[in-house]
């Protein structure tokens, strides 16, 4: 049988530094057993929303039939001046013949390292009338889980003294529950008033993290973890980029925390399953074909499951986005 590729996708801003499309790229293995996965309904619609891009050099090396399909699903061919890498440590300005931006600039440390680069205050203010119309608690736990500042705030909150009670807290559902409605509506409203609106970073950096946290609860959901375990899976990849969000060391923000041990070894560490999937998405944002394979293969995942996972994340990433998690960043 032969093996098929993986299906790396590379996230892109455009002149606003929004996430604006994706660029393709394959792995090792037979181009025709990725058919089924570019006709699937599922990857149009994703390629209708958000352009899919392929380098036009790397377009004449692909099978003549695959290329018409992925054309015939709306990707479109991306000249080489149409993009622009950059690696830089301070806020990039794209050429004014580049219509997309390249490279892992958003992963930079910010200008002005602080904790209180916090959360969307459009998002906030949303979750803020959610709570006062006493919505569901999982409806408001959603929210939690489009916005990893947010998210890090509430179980940095609930852990203080006096307030977790010396518990491990490890979901959204409980944090809530122990914090209390009216905890949480006061707190809301200081985070309102703490929200940072000039972190040229954040729009991408929510996108990435995004993607992250919800390819490893679908990862752990297909390994076969149960609910608990999912959940743990997403926390892990939504806390994975805090460091690099607030510009400090990542043990130092999640310390206050006092998250559960295979939760925190997972994330500073890369240690047991939990890890290994940290570490798998990871080699997928290098497009590292050679690590990814062989850590699926530890994971008892096919490159075909992992295909579907990342179309499934990313197009998570969509309704975050969509839902308007990302207005804040615009100006």
């Amino acid at each position: 049988m032969s093996l098929t590729p993986l299906f790396f996708l590379d996230l892109l801003a455009d002149q606003k530094l929004m996430p604006a499309a994706v660029k393709l790229h394959f792995g090792q293995g037979d181009l025709h057993t990725l058919l089924p996965l570019v006709e699937d309904e599922r990857f149009c619609i994703f390629s209708a929303d958000f352009p899919c891009l392929i380098d036009a050099d790397l377009a004449g090396q692909l099978p003549t039939e695959f290329m018409q399909a992925l054309q015939s699903a709306g990707c479109q061919l991306l000249a080489s001046e149409m993009i622009h890498h950059s690696a830089e440590q301070t806020k990039p300005v794209p050429p004014p013949g580049g219509r997309w931006l390249a490279g892992n600039w958003y992963l930079a440390a910010p200008a002005k390292p602080s904790v209180r680069q916090a959360a969307s205050r459009a998002l906030a203010l949303k979750l803020l009338q959610r709570v006062a119309a006493d919505a569901d608690t999982y409806e408001i736990e959603a929210f939690f889980r489009q916005d990893p500042v947010l998210a890090y705030h509430l179980l940095r909150l609930v852990n203080s003294l006096g307030v977790g009670a010396g518990r491990h807290i490890s979901s959204f559902s409980q944090a809530i529950l122990i914090l209390g409605r009216q905890q949480l509506k006061r707190w809301l409203n200081l985070m309102l008033f703490a929200a940072s609106r000039d972190d040229h970073r954040s729009a991408m950096l929510l996108a990435r993290v995004a993607v992250r946290a919800r390819s490893m609860e679908l990862m752990a959901k297909t390994c076969g973890f149960d609910r608990s375990g999912q959940e743990r899976a997403f926390l892990a990849g939504m806390f994975s980029l805090l460091g690099i969000l607030f510009g400090m060391p990542l043990a130092e923000i999640l310390s206050p925390l006092r998250l559960n041990e295979s939760l925190s070894s997972a994330v500073l560490h890369h240690e047991g399953e939990l890890g290994r999937l940290l570490h798998a998405v990871e080699s997928a944002e290098e497009t590292d074909d050679a690590m990814l394979t062989r850590l699926l293969g530890e994971l008892s995942l096919s490159n075909a499951d992992f295909n579907l996972i990342s179309l499934e994340a990313y197009r998570w990433m969509l309704d975050v986005v969509h839902d308007g998690a990302a207005d804040v960043y615009t100006h």
